[in-house]
């Protein structure tokens, strides 16, 4: 009978060693596990994400003041262990990161928001309990985007989970300011 040899756990540390290339990776359950690489749609979306949500941030009258960055790890905890999850979008105020002497690591706190967009061969049904898992962590805000049915669902903790289509006005409270509909996000995002 042959052995089963498994690769000790990686830490958190240990993973953020590990070299950049051109697979992202996230740390789940002490593994590196590699991220689809985003096809056009995927990508037209993320870019307008990233647009909306900076330009929203960055606003002199923006009651959240902060930055969004695209496929920046986050340095959480899920059931226990290290988890350090990539996310499409990330939005994270300047006030949660001013403690932060930052360098060129994983972003050190749960954001605000973090967006994931549903790939080909990723299920709804996936994707909402990584969403759970974001909330359990303490990120405030999760965005499941699906292009298949161009909706936006959002969950936040102790809330039944919201879903918008079409010209339904996108409003979050944690986001004052900040609406839109889906038809106008997929009409930028020219998908």
């Amino acid at each position: 009978m042959g052995q089963t040899i498994t690769p000790p756990s990686l830490t958190l540390e240990e993973f953020s060693r590990l070299p950049e290339g051109e697979v992202n990776y996230e740390l789940q359950d002490g593994m590196a596990i590699a991220k689809m690489s985003p096809k056009r749609i995927h990508s037209s979306l993320q870019r307008t994400l990233l647009f909306l949500l900076s330009d929203w941030g960055n606003s002199q009258d923006c009651p959240l003041p902060g930055e969004a960055y695209p496929e920046w790890g986050i340095c959480l905890q899920k059931d226990g262990q290290d988890w350090a999850p990539v996310p499409d979008v990330t939005y994270i105020s300047d006030q949660k990161l001013a403690p932060f002497a930052l360098e060129n690591d994983f972003c050190p706190v749960a954001p605000e928001l973090v967006v994931e967009i549903i790939s080909p061969g990723q299920s709804f049904e996936a994707m909402t309990q990584k969403a759970l898992d974001y909330l359990a962590a303490g990120v405030e805000r999760v965005w499941i985007i699906s292009d298949r049915h161009s909706t936006l669902t959002i969950f936040a903790p102790d809330l039944p989970p919201i879903t918008y289509q079409g010209d339904q006005l996108v409003e979050d409270d944690l986001l004052p300011q900040l609406s839109f509909t889906v038809n106008e996000l997929f009409a930028k995002a020219k998908v």
